[in-house]
């Protein structure tokens, strides 16, 4: 009775109710479809400006959870469908590197949203952003208004880069320090100036 019992979670582990062949298979065809639609599709849905951006981001690896998984719940089918992902984004990424410009294809290209200080409308319409989401957007990486702004762009893998303005920036340390040590030369100049005057207005 016991070694019936082993037998059978030994079995559930370690046998594949699929062949292996085809959960290799499932995988590769849902990464490269997952993928495909992202690169469509989903340069929005990676930046998650609003609610249904991460709606659609939890849900989507339930949704072809089973595409991938099949009528197989073993651990070794699961172990296999694990590998089977990370091999081929390794091979995927060694391909964009090893390829040159072929990351641009895959990845697609960053789109210039803010230059300087302009708003350009029609690159958020194509990409699906909202002028109150782009501002959201600005507003988090330290413009007030995209007037401030000398460019913003939005990154194939959903991020955001964002300059201001020279006249707009926020002094570091260094530069502030540079200011301070000007401004006291100044001030010693001046008082060097009037201590030298103050002999001649004597005599």
């Amino acid at each position: 009775m016991h070694t019936v019992a082993a037998d059978s979670i030994w079995s559930d582990l370690f046998m594949f109710e699929i062949p292996p062949t085809e959960k290799i298979l499932r995988t590769v065809i849902v990464y490269a479809a997952v993928g495909l639609l992202i690169r469509v599709f989903g340069r929005r849905i990676l930046a998650q400006l609003n609610l249904s951006d991460l709606v659609v981001v939890l849900l989507l690896s339930n949704v072809v959870q089973n595409a991938i998984i099949g009528a197989d719940n073993s651990l070794a089918g699961g172990l296999l469908g694990a590998l089977t992902l990370v091999a081929v984004d390794y091979l995927f990424d060694r391909f964009a590197f090893m390829i040159k410009g072929s990351e641009r294809f895959l990845d697609g290209r960053p789109v210039l949203l803010v230059e300087d200080g302009r708003v350009h409308s029609e690159r958020l319409r194509r990409v699906g952003i909202r002028d109150t989401e782009l501002r959201t957007v600005l507003h988090r990486l330290g413009a007030d208004n995209p007037t401030e702004v000398d460019y913003a762009m939005l990154r194939p893998g959903g991020g955001f880069d964002m300059t201001l303005k020279r006249h707009e920036q926020n002094a570091g340390a260094g530069e502030l320090e540079a200011a301070v040590h000007r401004i006291e030369q100044r001030i010693d100049e001046r008082f060097a100036a009037l201590e030298a005057r103050l002999p001649q207005a004597r005599e």
